[in-house]
């Protein structure tokens, strides 16, 4: 919940410099007021969470979730006064005012609702943490009580003028580059704890490899053999997630807010990867807690591919505005890529079916599902083509690669970033 609640307000973020493209000295103060109260935002929900029934938590999230709203509103004010600032589509005079009203009406719901659940705490506690989660889904909720509404009145057209940035609509631009820089920082953080937990629990203490190994520093690290082998799968884990959404930004030339969704959903289980490191080798080979941490790990890694599969399905369908023409359907990568965001998904699937069939070896094939997966990504291209040509020999064998509709020059060429993915 955490993680939605800061990415909610990443995507606040995102949305408002879409809006005010250039910064000043004054907005940069501004927006690093704001920084400070989104970084304290995991503490305060830190407390609600280990005391559900004291109403400072709760007080104390509201209040900067409140102050947060207000300088975002003092952004847009100032952004306004100051219309070189602002994005050159909502620059001419006569719609100016429009916008900034509309806007500040988009901004300041989530405060108001916030101000409610403040006073709802001290009175009902409970509708408060009910108020919360329905901010966190606000802009779900108005845009499926908006699609209620045109199939039982009709179909409403928006104003002429409406706010390109603000609509909360599925295919609403996201900035590509603001969604990659977020995800690169998820993907560095994961991999940084990593580390830091093979640093903190894995070194022996001198005293212990003078005692019992006989002043044997091999002998000592051959004692945590499975947590070293744990983390370098993880660590595979990691770095290959991070290879395919790389993958797949590549080919993306808009990301949309149904496709921020996704992204999101694929970092909330990356970000799960070091508990599913220290499940896998914190308990004893072959018992039931053993099996069990494998399949979650298997589960975690499974929904991170899945929701990055998500993607790319989300951005095929409206191929012509969000890919390249290349990776599209029919494309000369269009198969390639696909299979390499099945990859995971599958094989984790995979993974978890055979550890519940040959239980005793659940760990094993765990981390060879780790190991092996690499391995799988460098011949990935070539099984693809084999497969294709395999397919267009049994279902297709009297077409002729001459007879395929062609593709202009430019649109078949592939950046050079490819052959390296």
């Amino acid at each position: 919940m955490t993680f939605l609640i800061v990415t909610v307000a990443w995507a606040a973020h995102i949305r408002l410099f879409q809006v005010i493209e250039r910064i000043d000295d004054t907005l940069a103060l501004l927006n690093l007021a704001c920084m400070m109260l989104i970084t304290f935002l995991p503490y305060t929900f830190s407390l609600m969470a280990t005391f559900p029934n004291n109403t400072l938590g709760i007080l104390l999230f509201c209040a900067c979730v409140m102050v947060i709203g207000l300088i975002q509103a003092l952004i847009v004010l100032y952004g306004f006064s100051h219309p070189f600032l602002l994005n050159d589509q909502i620059q001419m005079p006569e719609n100016q005012a429009y916008y900034k009203r509309r806007i500040l009406e988009v901004i300041m719901r989530v405060p108001i609702m916030c101000l409610f659940a403040s006073v709802f705490s001290v009175i009902f506690i409970q509708v408060s943490y009910i108020i919360l989660a329905i901010v966190i889904f606000l802009p779900y909720i108005s845009q499926c009580l908006k699609w209620i509404r045109s199939k039982a009145i009709g179909q409403v057209e928006d104003s002429p003028d409406s706010v390109p940035f603000y609509t909360y609509h599925p295919s609403e631009p996201l900035r590509e580059e603001r969604v990659e820089a977020f995800s690169d920082g998820v993907y560095a953080i994961v991999a940084t704890l990593l580390i830091l937990d093979i640093c903190e629990d894995n070194v022996p203490d001198p005293s212990v490899v003078k005692k019992e190994f006989n002043n044997s520093l091999v002998a000592a690290l051959q004692e945590y053999g499975p947590e070293y082998l744990a983390y370098f799968g993880s660590f595979a884990t990691v770095g290959l997630l991070w290879f395919v959404h790389h993958s797949l930004f590549l080919h993306v030339t808009k990301a949309t807010r149904l496709m921020g969704l996704f992204n999101t959903f694929s970092l909330a289980f990356v970000g799960g990867l070091p508990l599913a490191y220290q499940l896998t080798h914190e308990f004893p080979r072959g018992s039931r807690n053993e099996l069990e941490a494998v399949q979650i790990s298997c589960v975690i890694i499974f929904f991170a591919g899945l929701f990055q599969l998500a993607m790319w399905v989300t951005a095929l369908f409206t191929e012509r505005e969000t890919l390249h023409p290349y990776v599209r359907y029919g494309g000369r990568e269009h198969a390639f890529m696909l299979a390499k965001l099945s990859l995971y998904p599958c094989v984790a699937l995979g993974t978890f079916v055979f550890t519940c069939v040959l239980s005793r070896f659940s760990t094993s094939i765990f981390h060879m599902m780790e190991i092996g997966v690499p391995f799988a990504f460098l011949v990935l291209r070539l099984l693809v083509r084999v497969a294709l040509v395999l397919l267009r020999w049994l279902f297709c064998p009297a077409r002729n690669d001459l007879d395929s509709v062609p593709v202009e020059e430019e649109d078949s060429q592939l950046p050079i970033n490819d052959i390296v993915t």
